[in-house]
């Protein structure tokens, strides 16, 4: 086999060499063949295949692109989130695993309401707002967004899935009005804020994604300050505010959420066992009017 025409084995290699994750390396070598959905088991079993030379240069440039930072989703215009595939670009983050942590927490406190009014707040592609809805198809589902572009995004991907969920454009919970027969009331609003510390030295290896869906102030919290004010005035009595949130703030967020008046406040850990997401229970007695 000549250098012009490597097999698809001696390709993620070279890759191995540039540094690159396997996966991240069999993702863009799927993406480059223009196999998305063949899955990683194909290529294995088709590791002895010549990869055409026009192929091979698309492929190594999609992986100098991954080793300079552009994430993976960017460069295949695609992620998985809870079993969806979405289709993503720089206007909007790329959907982490560890957010699924949020979905299930959600999906759980949901799951005695038969139709459940859900506001998903800073939706960006709208994973959030479109696993619920795939989930509970009786929900009442509103994805916001402060920016036009990442609800065009998500607005996209939701004609694509087929899924009901209504989006707004708004700063978190300002001029967010409930469904009708919901009395101006939300039973579960969940976000997934911006709350990198602005100061934050990781902030310079994540160039490639938009910087207001990051940073949150000197602390990383002043969305999360502002959503756990907002919050009480649109939620039903015993509704649930949930939060994702960076590695080191759960013992912050949760003190905010008890300043604020919210009761059964807890966090929840994420695959690695980190307490990636935490929530209040708006109670009974405290339901603003």
């Amino acid at each position: 086999m000549n250098q012009t025409t490597p097999t698809l084995a001696q390709a993620l290699a070279q890759a191995h060499t540039l540094g690159l994750p396997r996966i991240d390396a069999q993702l863009l070598l799927l993406h480059a063949l223009g196999r998305p959905d063949a899955g990683r088991a194909w290529l294995l079993a088709h590791d002895t295949d010549a990869l055409e030379p026009g192929a091979h240069d698309a492929f190594i440039a999609l992986c100098q692109r991954r080793t300079a930072g552009e994430p993976v989703a960017y460069l295949t215009g695609r992620k998985e989130f809870y079993g969806l595939m979405l289709q993503v670009d720089a206007r909007v983050l790329d959907p982490r695993p560890d957010t699924e942590t949020l979905v299930d927490w959600a999906l759980k406190v949901m799951a005695p309401m038969p139709a459940p009014r859900v506001v998903d707040l800073g939706t960006g592609s709208g994973a959030i707002a479109l696993a619920l809805q795939s989930q509970r198809p009786t929900a009442q589902v509103l994805a916001v967004d402060a920016s036009p572009d990442a609800l065009a995004v998500a607005q996209a991907n939701a004609k694509r899935l087929d899924l009901p969920v209504r989006f707004q454009q708004g700063n978190w919970l300002q001029g967010v009005r409930a469904p009708q027969d919901a009395e101006g009331a939300w039973d579960v609003i969940v976000s997934n804020p911006p709350y990198i510390p602005s100061a934050d030295p990781h902030l310079a290896a994540l160039t490639h994604e938009p910087l207001q869906a990051l940073a949150s102030g000197a602390d990383g919290l002043q969305d999360i300050r502002l959503i756990a004010a907002q919050a009480p005035a649109h939620l039903r009595a015993g509704g649930w505010l949930l939060l994702e949130h960076g590695y080191d703030q759960a013992e912050a967020v949760r003190n905010l959420l008890i300043h604020h008046g919210y009761g059964q406040v807890q966090s929840r850990n994420d695959l690695a066992g980190i307490a990636r997401c935490t929530g209040g229970q708006w109670p009974v007695a405290q339901t603003m009017k």
